[in-house]
């Protein structure tokens, strides 16, 4: 018995002794393996660059804006534009910051607890919430492919790191907050707050800069709030839950939790009044280009604000009066009404009003600029008048553009001085100013020539004068022009039998109608628009 003890004995310490040896090797093997990917991952953390950001991630639009600074429309390849983060007000950085990457301050690049926070999330049913930080989400969206594979996965978290060691935080938040979507066609926070609520990014309160931190997780999903009731309820609680966490890391205070309302939105999709604001970005689009000495693909690109002359409101009152009374003309079913409306400031230039046409998607054509409309009576007030360049040869032109007509009044308002029409006010870029429209005037005409001749058909407050070709049931086009020494107007309709059986479009006979529809275009103008011009 006790030789058997003894060999149980000398067993277990042979056991101990192997499984201290086995225990020894996998140490030092784990250790082996761990300093060998440690030393793989810091090669390829040495060997990584940082790579220049997509060509569309940098590519920005220019903006068109009225008179009154209210958003007309882009034109480029993306919506963006870049603001530097001084323009984007505290609260709103805070509101991303608390919606995507709560400790985006003091993390590294890569977040591991924030991974852990948000499977949590997702397993048990809780707001919905990223694994990936700021600087990752910025790498992705900016830097790499949107290909999903976990080297791409693993070399996003070298370059976040990375990035992280080398710029700073505001830098890395300018570029998120310049590139992120968030839906409506709108890459970055400049674009999202004109789309979203028609203001500038500086302009943000604590309740819109909250709401579009929480659209940025589900952007293409959110970008219909304001008009559908169900996505609306939805970005609601997101919006509390975004306010909430940035009360709890203090970036608002109790009372500016207490007191923050849900912001109202713009309407999404757009309405039919944006055919109106194309033919307005044509023509300021060609201006400037032309004023910059830039190609329109260039213009396009450039990341340019370009404040224009029109009053949009105006516009768009033009707009529904034409509409309205187009359809209960009663003209035959295959004949289209066209109506130009030109409205521009006497001896300023500013083109205030510019209607030319009722569908730019069916005519982008537009009849106030480059429409030739048979004149007939139209200039009779000119006629045998002595008048300068560029009006000299205007009484003599059988169709004249409306836009010619109406500077031509617009002369006759400013008491024989010419101010040639523009409809580009300032172009900036960056917070630069590029250009300021100067009144490029001259005269053309002796004092008071023309104002005694219109006066005499002159009806109402403002100087009137009604002319076209053929009279009565054979009326083919109505000139209407009226001014006052803020305002010229002219109004010039006519309407177009289509090509049918082998033979060519066709001037076709006006209602008597058309008259009443000069003069609300009339009253709509005089009643709504500015007295005078802004200067520079």
């Amino acid at each position: 018995m006790k030789r058997l003890l003894m060999r149980l004995r000398r067993l277990l310490v042979h056991l101990r002794r192997r499984r201290g040896r086995w225990l020894r090797r996998i140490l030092v093997g784990l250790l082996t393996l761990f300093l060998a990917l440690a030393g793989t991952v810091w090669v390829a953390y040495l060997l990584t660059t940082i790579p220049a950001p997509h060509p569309e991630t940098v590519s920005q639009s220019t903006v068109f804006l009225d008179a009154e600074g209210e958003y007309l429309g882009r034109r480029g390849p993306v919506d963006r534009q870049d603001v530097p983060l001084s323009q984007v007000p505290r609260h709103v950085q805070d509101a991303v910051i608390a919606a995507e990457n709560r400790s985006f301050r003091t993390d590294s690049g890569v977040s591991p607890s924030a991974i852990v926070r948000a499977a949590l999330s997702a397993l048990s049913g809780g707001e919905r919430q990223g694994g990936s930080t700021i600087t990752q989400q910025y790498v992705k969206n900016a830097l790499l492919s949107p290909e999903q594979s976990l080297s791409r996965k693993a070399r996003e978290a070298l370059i976040a790191v990375k990035l992280d060691r080398t710029r700073s935080k505001d830098t890395i938040l300018a570029g998120y907050l310049n590139t992120v979507y968030f839906g409506r066609g709108a890459a970055g926070i400049q674009s999202a707050a004109r789309n979203y609520f028609g203001v500038d990014a500086k302009d943000l309160t604590v309740a819109q800069g909250a709401a579009l931190a929480a659209i940025i997780n589900r952007p293409t999903y959110y970008e219909r709030a304001g008009s559908d009731a169900q996505v609306t309820t939805t970005l609601q609680k997101r919006w509390r839950w975004v306010l909430d966490a940035m009360r709890s890391s203090g970036g608002i205070t109790a009372a500016q939790r207490s007191s923050a309302a849900f912001p109202a939105f713009r309407f999404y999709p757009p309405g039919n009044t944006d055919g109106q604001r194309q033919y307005l970005i044509d023509a300021a689009a060609a201006e400037a280009a032309r004023r910059l000495g830039v190609s329109p693909e260039q213009l396009a690109r450039g990341g340019y604000t370009v404040r224009t002359t029109f009053d949009l409101s105006t516009q768009y009152a033009v707009s529904e009066r034409v509409r309205e009374r187009a359809g209960a003309m009663g003209l035959p079913k295959d004949t289209r009404l066209h109506a130009a409306v030109v409205a521009t400031v006497p001896g300023d230039g500013a083109v205030r009003v510019l209607f030319g046409g009722t569908d730019y998607a069916r005519q982008p054509f537009n009849d106030a600029l480059s429409g030739a409309v048979e004149a007939g009576t139209a200039l009779r007030p000119f006629a045998g008048l002595r008048l300068g360049a560029p009006l000299t040869g205007l009484p003599r032109t059988a169709a004249p553009t409306p836009l010619a007509v109406a500077s031509a009044y617009a002369t006759a308002a400013a008491d024989g001085t010419y101010a040639a029409p523009y409809t580009v006010a300032r172009i900036t870029r960056g917070g630069r100013t590029l250009y300021t429209a100067r009144p490029d005037t001259h005269r053309v005409l002796a004092p008071g020539a023309v104002t005694v001749a219109a006066k005499q058909a002159a009806a109402g407050p403002q100087p009137t004068y009604t002319g076209g070709a053929g009279t009565g049931p054979g009326t083919r086009t109505l000139w209407q022009s009226s001014y006052s020494a803020g305002l010229s107007l002219t109004t010039a309709l006519f309407a177009e039998r289509p090509a049918a059986r082998g033979h060519p479009a066709g001037p076709a006979h006006l209602p008597a109608s058309a008259g009443e529809l000069a003069a609300g275009v009339r009253a709509d103008v005089f009643g709504s628009a500015p007295a005078a011009p802004p200067r520079g």
